[in-house]
């Protein structure tokens, strides 16, 4: 990523369409890598928003020292929070599966058995439930049966909001 903005997002004889489409077909997929099984902590969260901030202040030509809101940055550039798509894309996973493949078997499992001692890490399971229940206002045992439809389930996640802004 450094050399990308190196040599690429600091120049100036590029647009900003062009830095734009960079972002989008580079950087984003780099950034998100796997991240439909993230478990995403506020650490987590934290530095994926730093790093897409970063970049979106050289794409838009700006310095932390200009004190421009990120938000204001996003609707100046036309993005939409990458912390958005990540949660929207954590939650289509569901639909995606069915009963019988493997993952979905995963997912639906309690294991059993001793744990150590100390406060357990949170699981995927426990963290999309809540997910749900904060995004969507969707009890967690009502998550599976509508996430298994399709069309209803993508309509609730194309309207789900951004976060609201800390300050």
């Amino acid at each position: 990523m450094r050399t990308l903005h190196r040599f690429i997002v600091v120049k100036r004889e590029l647009s900003r369409k062009a830095k734009l489409s960079i972002y989008q077909s580079i950087f984003v997929p780099t950034l998100t890598y796997g991240h439909e099984l993230w478990v995403m902590t506020e650490r987590t969260r934290s530095r994926v928003q730093a790093a897409e901030m970063s970049f979106l202040r050289w794409v838009a030509g700006l310095s932390l020292r200009d004190r421009v809101r990120s938000y204001a940055i996003r609707e100046e550039l036309g993005v939409d929070p990458l912390l958005l798509r990540v949660e929207r894309s954590q939650m289509k996973w569901l639909v995606r599966m069915p009963p019988g493949r493997l993952p979905g078997e995963v997912f639906r499992a309690r294991p059993s058995g001793r744990r150590p001692s100390g406060r357990p890490r949170t699981c995927w399971r426990n963290y999309v439930s809540r997910l749900a229940w904060e995004r969507l206002g969707m009890p967690p045992d009502e998550l599976e049966e509508v996430a298994g439809e399709r069309e209803i389930w993508a309509s609730l996640l194309r309207l789900l909001p951004p976060r609201p802004n800390p300050r």
